[in-house]
């Protein structure tokens, strides 16, 4: 586990699920039909008649301690020790979705080849645009008209603690 590692930021209360962080990385990155990095999840709070609802963005949360790197038979995930980013290494995913299984948000997604894809905050060499180590804003981040959606450094225990706000969050759903 690295000291820092990079994390999103999501303040719930500023989300009005128009679902711009979805699409911007969607577009910006080529992702295929069916195949969300980013998606917003509507979360239902109180009973009926009195419901209320909430989004929440889902995305990678580029764990503490990920549960896809220790599930996966192939070696094809690994986290950097630099800053905790969660990479998948394509060609050598196998596509058994032991990651998909093992992942408490349901995050990792597969193409049409089966292949597993994610969020990799926008650190693909391809992409200079959009690199958060030339501390860029990545375009879910950038996108977001009520800031709801941020990125930065945090100490290992924030991100643990974000990690379990969000888990506990979609149990709720």
């Amino acid at each position: 586990m690295t000291d820092q590692q990079w994390g999103f930021t999501f303040h719930e209360a500023a989300c009005v699920q128009c679902h711009a962080c979805e699409a911007a990385c969607k577009a910006w990155r080529g992702v295929e039909a069916g195949v969300k990095w980013r998606w917003v999840s509507n979360i239902w709070h109180g009973q009926y008649p009195d419901l209320k609802s909430s989004g929440i963005t889902v995305v990678c949360q580029h764990c503490a301690e990920p549960a896809c790197i220790s599930a996966c038979p192939a070696g094809a995930i690994q986290k950097r020790d630099t800053d905790g980013i969660v990479l998948v290494h394509s060609e050598q995913c196998i596509g058994c979705q032991a990651c998909l299984a093992a992942c408490p948000f349901g995050v990792p997604q597969f193409d049409s080849k089966g292949i597993m894809q994610k969020c990799d905050l926008c650190v693909n060499e391809r992409l200079a645009d959009c690199n958060v180590q030339e501390i860029t804003v990545p375009p879910c981040v950038a996108s977001c008209p009520t800031g709801a959606i941020g990125l930065r450094l945090m100490a290992s225990a924030e991100k643990e603690a974000t990690e379990a706000r969000l888990e506990k969050a979609l149990r709720q759903d």
